[in-house]
């Protein structure tokens, strides 16, 4: 499968993305567990179907150290004993903040009290942004049928 597009050619994409990943390197240092910003991006990206972040992140949580059962029970981290509160808080935001169009009326109230029972008015600021940035990388990537498979750890840092 080759891309429809390379995203990262031509001026107008350098420009965007020169802001994009700044933005994304904001959020990175927050203090936001990198573990949790792990499995949001990768809970985001199984619900949108993007095999390319999908990729990027399960690689990059296994990098850092994450456990071969965390990452395979993503999917089902309703069912599963192995994330903490806090981390079960965040990809309840994650899921509601990216279901917005499946007719749940966004982020409910009890979703967000939940999160901020975990985490501070910053740290809620950069899971909002991150799966809010997850949720873009992940359309430009479907609409322009980006690739997986071949990314590298730290080839976007």
């Amino acid at each position: 499968m080759d891309a429809r597009l390379n995203l990262f050619a031509g001026p107008t994409a350098g420009k965007a993305f020169k802001h994009l990943m700044a933005a994304g390197r904001a959020v990175k240092e927050s203090t936001v567990p990198a573990a949790t910003q792990e499995l949001v991006a990768l809970r985001v990206s199984q619900i949108n179907g993007c095999a390319v972040c999908i990729d990027m992140h399960t690689k990059e949580a296994a990098h850092a150290g994450e456990t071969p059962v965390r990452l395979n029970l993503v999917a089902a981290w309703r069912e599963a004993t192995v994330y903490t509160e806090a981390e079960r808080a965040a990809l309840e935001l994650a899921e509601e903040g990216t279901r917005v169009a499946d007719g749940a009326g966004g982020v409910s109230d009890e979703v967000w009290e939940r999160a901020a029972l975990h985490y501070g008015e910053e740290e809620l600021t950069a899971l909002v942004l991150h799966i809010g940035f997850m949720n873009l990388a992940n359309r430009l990537n479907a609409i322009t049928r980006q690739p997986a498979g071949s990314y590298e750890v730290g080839q976007f840092h």
